[in-house]
C-alpha cells in the first residue's frame, strides 16, 4: 500500500509540476532528449548493450533447450526449430500472418 501511495504521490506532482512548466519546457525537455539519444557514445552504447543482449538471450535459448527440449510437445519442437532456421536466412514472412518488421 506504501509503495502504490508514493506512486500516487509521485504522479499527482509530476502533473502539478508538468502543467506549470508549460509547453516551452516541455518543448526544451523534447530537444534535449532528441540530442542525447542522436549522441554517436550514446548510440554505440546502446547497440553495444543490444548486442549483449542478444547474445546472452541466444545463451540462455540453447540452455534452455537442451534442458527442456525432450519434455515439450513435438508440435511446439517442430515451430522452435523453424524458428531458428529462418533466423539465419534472409526474413521470411511466417504461417501466422505476421511480418518481420
Amino acid at each position: 500500500m506504501r509503495y502504490r501511495l508514493t506512486f500516487v504521490a509521485g504522479l499527482a506532482l509530476g502533473y502539478v509540476l508538468g502543467t506549470r512548466a508549460g509547453r516551452e519546457r516541455y518543448e526544451q525537455l523534447k530537444k534535449s532528449a532528441r540530442e542525447f539519444a542522436q549522441n554517436p557514445a550514446v548510440r554505440n552504447t546502446v547497440e553495444s548493450a543490444t548486442q549483449q543482449g542478444r547474445d546472452v538471450a541466444g545463451k540462455a535459448l540453447h540452455s534452455v533447450s537442451e534442458k527442456v527440449g525432450d519434455r515439450v510437445p513435438e508440435s511446439v519442437a517442430d515451430r522452435v526449430r523453424s524458428l531458428r532456421e529462418r533466423g539465419q536466412g534472409a526474413p521470411v514472412e511466417d504461417d501466422w500472418g505476421t511480418s518481420n518488421t
